[in-house]
């Protein structure tokens, strides 16, 4: 490596001279040994082009890496390939901040709209333990199954989505909370029960019509709650009128045909869980309710049987209840699954929804085959929406 040359020396008979600077002061360059070329300065917007564009502000760091890449272009320096990323960091972030804007800005119009249902769902806002039996209501777009839903109760003579059926308790006694399951199984039995005494005349129920609870929750139950609200639903359809038929709007006739028209029906729907094999003595001994549900059946029929008005309907239906406890009563006495299939199969054959449909038109109540009776109508017109209401049947034979 060469060494620098040596100073000139002064003129005789004068003082040094400072020796100028072989560049121009603004175009000077970083000092770099002899035969190495100095590298150029970094593009400052090249590098806060990526840094802007993923921390702060997307639009910007495009903006940056834009002018980076023109003034590298025009006055050369390092950083074209920073800009580069920056420019693609940033239109990335770019989109990612746009879809997220959209997002956020849907789910903040839906918390909106739901805020203000007032606006949207005809009634009085109303506490769901304010409600008692015969109330009406709407709620926000007619979803009885959501977990806080707004209650609006509204006259039975309008349009709406749910009436109550009665308001009852559950799991009185219990401390702890015995399970979402559990609490299920005992409100859906218990408002089955509710809704038969609230409409007794379950084939009046329209076919839209169903049957839905408001049960304590986890959440609720640890407060003391223990409220059960069972319901009439009718969101399917623009319901209007009360679809209550208790013993208050009922004749006395008819209150007692429904009693034990009713009892049989439910006596039916407590059949033994179906289960491969199940153990021959429960079926004996649900056989055995059902014989003395219809035993009360057949006490009504007799003393019928001698009425002008409903007595030839009466006495038509007392002989198929007759010759079903027969065989009912050997149900319950048999000693092999095979008997009892026999004895379980006759029984249901000696009993037909024809004989009810007239015995039910005599004494003045509904003559529309429910859809879960549809099946062993053998024929029968029945309204288009069929009926609503006891879920009825039991296992079939084939089950035992």
């Amino acid at each position: 490596m060469s060494s620098p040359p040596p100073p000139q020396q002064p003129p005789a008979g004068g003082a040094p001279q400072p020796q100028p600077y072989p560049y121009p002061q603004a175009a000077r360059p970083v000092w770099a040994p002899p035969g190495i070329t100095p590298r150029p300065p970094l593009n400052g917007f090249a590098l806060a082009s990526p840094l802007v564009g993923l921390v702060c502000l997307p639009p910007l760091g495009i903006a940056f890496g834009i002018v980076a890449l023109v003034q590298i272009g025009r006055r050369g320096g390092r950083g074209r390939a920073l800009a580069i990323t920056g420019l693609v960091v940033s239109a990335v972030m770019s989109v990612v901040l746009v879809l997220g804007v959209a997002s956020q800005g849907r789910a903040f119009l839906e918390r909106l709209g739901a805020a203000r249902p007032l606006e949207q769902v005809e009634g009085e806002l109303t506490g769901l333990d304010e409600l008692r039996a015969g109330d009406c209501f709407n709620v926000r777009r007619g979803d009885l199954l959501a977990e806080d839903p707004f209650i609006y109760r509204t006259g039975c003579e309008r349009v709406h989505d749910a009436e109550v059926s009665g308001v009852t308790t559950v799991g009185t006694g219990l401390e702890f909370f015995p399970g979402s399951s559990k609490v299920e199984q005992i409100a859906e039995a218990a408002c089955w029960k509710v809704q038969d005494d609230y409409a007794r005349d379950t084939w009046a129920l329209p076919g839209y019509a169903d049957m839905y609870y408001f049960a304590p929750s986890r959440a609720t139950w640890s407060s003391g709650d223990r409220g059960l609200v069972c319901v009439i639903g009718t969101p399917e359809r623009e319901h209007r009128g009360s679809l209550r038929k208790d013993a208050g709007a009922l004749t006395s006739d008819q209150a007692a045909l429904l009693e034990v028209l009713n009892g049989a029906d439910e006596a039916l729907g407590e059949a033994p869980e179906v289960r491969p094999g199940g153990p021959l003595p429960e079926y004996r001994r649900w056989a055995g309710e059902v014989d003395a549900a219809l035993g009360a059946q057949e006490r009504l029929l007799r003393d019928a049987s001698a009425r002008t008005d409903v007595g030839p309907a009466a006495a038509a239906r007392l002989r198929e209840v007759e010759a079903a406890r027969k065989e009912w009563q050997r149900a319950s006495r048999a000693a092999t699954a095979a008997d009892f299939r026999q004895a379980c199969d006759a029984a249901r054959g000696a009993m037909s929804v024809e004989a009810e449909k007239q015995l039910r038109g005599a004494y003045g109540l509904s003559t529309r085959v429910p859809e879960w009776l549809e099946g062993s109508s053998e024929g029968e017109d029945g309204d288009e929406d069929g009926g609503g209401g006891s879920p009825g049947g039991g296992p079939s034979a084939e089950s035992v």
